[in-house]
């Protein structure tokens, strides 16, 4: 028998020691790990081998991230990944030029899925299956697994879509990706925000208008529905659409016709529709505030977002994504999150999900002075944060905002719209508001 071509290994050079846990979870993914000595270590790769370095800061002395120094000098063609702990200095010299040389690093305990993932971004092949991402979507926790395998049988099937979920759980992320997995994925993708519109000018943004259907109504208009053309509509904040636009949705739902602003001539209308609400449209229904067949035309496929504070283990993830994808258009020092940073992203409730942590981490990336982000550059309150005066100021900023929208409220007699022109903010951001501060509107009035 004749030997072949030696397939080529995957190979992580460890200077350092990598845990017994460190070392199988990479075994398991086909990697195998040579642990060097950094002081004394060479490089010896046979040819053709796929090589990364890990550069573990854990517990090198100045001896050791010298020779990793001139080790990366002598190597600049190898790629090298970082480990540092709550022990190492960012700010010293000898580290800020090995982060500074390395594609990534990571902080321990090791999120070893990230890590993974990041090894087989670096060969260019693809990530180990986190339990079928999809383009957008970020999480491996059990709530977002489920969400994502729902969401994957929905796609195909060219039916409504109800998305439901607290503000800020990524309900227009979730209706793109139906889009995008969709037969219509070649078509426009509307989305239109049913709380921001005008209410007098619902029907025509949505279904469009004639020339001289009202005053100023100069040429015809073309909604957003019929502009959709065979792709997809979505509708965020469907509740807060008034009832006469939700009769005409009804019938274009029911028919898959519709009729401009000013015009008695149906018109053929091809486009699927996804409605998003973060308020409770039974309640709503029993109100009298919404259309009960609308809500069960809408309410044929249901695609409920988790809240953040329920996705565990995905917060440090969906933080460190959004700080890698801030770092691609603006540059920072920030590479990364402490450990206090990572355990008051675990503590705080995220009342405002997804949205609010990509608010923080971005603000926390422009105003971190050091390679790794604190609790305080994040605004929670942690073991970094240096002082107790930030909870306390966060405490009082939060009561100040609860107590305005309550004044606010009860000032306008619970009208939304109202309250909102007072704010000079919309309606979607007074039910954020009090969905934040848990005001429930119907036991106030």
């Amino acid at each position: 028998m004749q030997s072949g071509a030696v397939a080529a290994r995957r190979c992580v050079i460890w200077f350092g020691e990598p845990s017994t846990s460190e070392r199988n979870a990479l075994a398991q993914s086909g990697w195998s790990v040579r642990s060097v000595d950094a002081p004394g270590g060479e490089l010896r790769v046979r040819g053709g081998d796929i090589v990364v370095a890990m550069a573990d800061l854990r517990e090198s002395d100045d001896r050791g991230l010298d020779a990793m120094g001139e080790l990366m000098a002598a190597h600049p063609r190898l790629i090298w990944l970082a480990l540092v702990s709550s022990r190492t200095s960012a700010q010293a010299p000898r580290v800020q030029r090995i982060l500074q040389a390395s594609v990534d690093f990571f902080t321990a305990p090791v999120d070893l899925g990230r890590l993974i993932d990041t090894l087989g971004t670096i060969v260019g092949g693809k990530p180990p299956a986190s339990g079928g991402d999809i383009d957008g979507i970020v999480g491996r926790s059990p709530a977002m697994r489920a969400t994502l395998s729902r969401l994957r049988k929905f796609a195909p099937v060219d039916l409504p879509v109800l998305i439901t979920g607290e503000t800020g759980t990524g309900k227009e992320g979730a209706a793109k990706a139906l889009h995008q997995l969709s037969v219509r994925s070649g078509k426009p993708f509307v989305a239109i925000n049913c709380g921001a519109l005008p209410v007098n000018l619902v029907q025509s943004e949505l279904f469009g208008h004639e020339r001289g259907a009202f005053t100023g109504a100069n040429a015809r208009r073309i909604g957003h529905i019929e502009s959709a053309a065979g792709g997809t509509v979505f509708l965020d904040e469907i509740g807060d659409l008034p009832l006469d636009a939700q009769t005409s949705l009804l019938r274009f739902l029911q028919e898959g016709t519709i009729e401009r602003l000013g015009s008695s001539q149906s018109i053929r209308a091809d486009a699927r529709v996804i409605a998003a609400t973060h308020v409770d449209l039974e309640h709503a229904v029993a109100a009298g505030r919404f259309r009960e067949d609308l809500y069960y035309r809408l309410n044929v496929l249901r695609l409920p977002m988790p809240p953040l504070r329920d996705r565990e283990g995905d917060v440090e993830l969906l933080a460190q994504h959004f700080l890698d994808r801030f770092r691609e258009h603006h540059a920072c020092r920030a590479r990364g999150f402490g450990p206090g940073a990572r355990a008051a992203m675990r503590r705080f409730g995220w009342p405002g999900n997804v949205r609010e942590l990509i608010n923080r981490v971005q603000r926390a990336a422009v105003i971190a002075e050091d390679a790794l982000v604190s609790a305080a550059d994040l605004d929670l309150p942690g073991a970094d944060s240096g002082n107790g005066s930030a909870p306390a100021l966060g405490v009082a900023r939060v009561t100040a905002e609860r107590e305005a929208i309550m004044k606010c409220l009860r000032e306008s007699r619970f009208n939304i719209s109202e309250c909102a022109r007072r704010l000079r903010i919309s309606r979607v951001t007074v039910y954020r508001l009090c969905k934040k501060h848990r005001l429930a509107l119907d036991e106030l009035r």
